[in-house]
């Protein structure tokens, strides 16, 4: 097998990295996956996977345990504030007709399934370090680590998320920015009656919403303005997620009035960033969030991260030429993200101005799933 690569190091033990260190590995190439914390787990709520990014768990030997954790479903469903329904939406096979449309799930068993399989795959982890400097070379790459080792690669594949290090080391002046929206999250206990994706719209906020992420439990979410900064995080804000999620009746009514005063909540301001084309300087790429970041408005973050881990290892081991591969990544990858991100983009703006001529979320959202059906 000809390959661009024989090997690389990755920088970020989050989604995109793991899935890139596992997806490379089982290629046959050396992988040094390094990761500032100290272990490589997530914390927080619950994720939506859509068909797309189901196929590339498969794709790295992972979906059985992931729908095994998670909640598998087939739709989507759009509410009025009250709960009456507006409209069903199917969704459509992106990940093929062997697969779920969609499933729930919780970050943190996602992050130990993928790091079950990178450390049975075999990949050399080098877990509470970073990296200090990249030099270039013609021929290769030289990576010192915050431990004081160096190492020599192919190529560093920077998966650290949308504040890159990665990113700023090599020149990439993108910047992040806030979308105008911040998130609340909550895990709670599943009512029996939710068996798919929610959104309730026209309520005191932008939006509403659930996902059902296990047999037992679901995270719901609450999309409203940008809030102070003390907000932000892992707190026990349950009673001002309540506070602000008045308004809403149906199934989400029953989980807010639920919650726990001292619950712990997440609250994020939601932002964005895209790296145009390309992503790559030299022999050091940035992938996932590092490169492009959206809304959670059609439920592709995870999705877009997991594509481009699985086609860039797919592009480095069909040819021996770098640059070549390289190119043909971006090719792939660049129209399909760019489209994501914009309509998500635009979904936001119809949403914090719902008044807009012309908004159509459902045809958006629609439109997009379907355009996802088509491979990565």
């Amino acid at each position: 097998m000809s390959a661009a690569v024989s090997k690389v190091l990755v920088i970020g033990g989050g989604v995109t990295g793991t899935m890139v260190s596992l997806a490379l590995t089982q290629k046959g190439i050396d992988v040094v996956l390094v990761e500032r914390q100290d272990d490589l787990t997530a914390i927080g709520h619950g994720l939506t996977i859509q068909g797309n990014a189901l196929k590339a768990f498969k794709e790295v030997g992972v979906i059985d345990q992931v729908l095994a954790k998670g909640f598998p479903f087939g739709g989507l469903r759009m509410r009025a504030a009250n709960g009456d329904l507006i409209m069903e939406i199917p969704t459509p096979p992106m990940g093929g007709p062997d697969l779920p449309g969609t499933a729930g799930a919780m970050r943190s068993d996602l992050a130990t399934i993928l790091r079950n399989a990178v450390v049975d795959a075999g990949v050399d982890v080098r877990l509470g370090t970073s990296v200090t400097a990249i030099e270039d070379h013609a021929d290769a790459a030289t990576v010192t680590l915050s431990d004081g080792s160096t190492e020599t690669v192919d190529l560093v594949i920077g998966a650290d998320g949308i504040r890159s290090k990665t990113r700023e080391m090599i020149g990439i002046d993108a910047e992040v920015r806030p979308v105008g929206m911040g998130i609340w999250r909550v895990v709670a206990p599943r009512p029996p009656e939710m068996d798919c994706s929610e959104l309730y719209y026209g309520g005191p906020k932008f939006k509403a919403g659930y996902t059902p992420i296990s047999e037992d439990y679901c995270y719901a979410f609450l999309l409203e303005e940008n809030l102070d900064r003390e907000f932000v995080g892992e707190k026990p804000n349950g009673h001002v997620m309540k506070e602000h999620g008045q308004g809403y009746g149906g199934t989400w009514g029953k989980i807010r009035d639920a919650l726990p005063d001292d619950a712990v909540v997440n609250y994020q301001w939601i932002e964005t960033i895209c790296v145009e084309d390309p992503w790559h300087r030299g022999r050091t790429i940035v992938i996932g969030d590092a490169a492009h970041a959206c809304p959670p408005l059609i439920a592709q973050g995870a999705a877009m991260c997991a594509e481009d881990a699985v086609v860039l290892a797919d592009e480095l081991t069909k040819t021996d030429d770098l640059q070549g591969a390289l190119d043909s990544f971006m090719a792939r990858r660049f129209p399909r993200v760019k489209m994501v991100l914009d309509n998500s983009l635009q979904l936001a703006e119809w949403e914090m101005h719902p008044d807009t001529p012309g908004a159509d979320p459902g045809r958006v959202m629609g439109q997009t799933l379907h355009a996802l059906c088509e491979p990565a």
